[in-house]
């Protein structure tokens, strides 16, 4: 990973539902992501959800995308 590329955590089964169930929303619903973008991390699969955190200044930003 470049040191410009935000950090990327796959996330686990139940992390998902807990992420998906706070936003009250499907797994349909999530942005989606690229399974051939080249900034995604190895080893992710078609249905993994990402975690991105990309910090501005002294603030952590939250994104979250599921592998298409």
């Amino acid at each position: 990973m470049h040191i410009l590329q935000p950090k990327q955590i796959k996330l686990s089964e139940k992390e998902i539902q807990e992420v998906l169930d706070s936003l009250n929303i499907s797994k349909a619903q999530l942005p989606k992501i690229l399974s051939t973008d080249p900034s995604l991390t190895e080893g992710c699969i078609i249905g993994d959800v990402l975690k991105i955190e990309r910090k501005i200044e002294d603030k952590i930003n939250i994104y979250y995308r599921v592998v298409v």
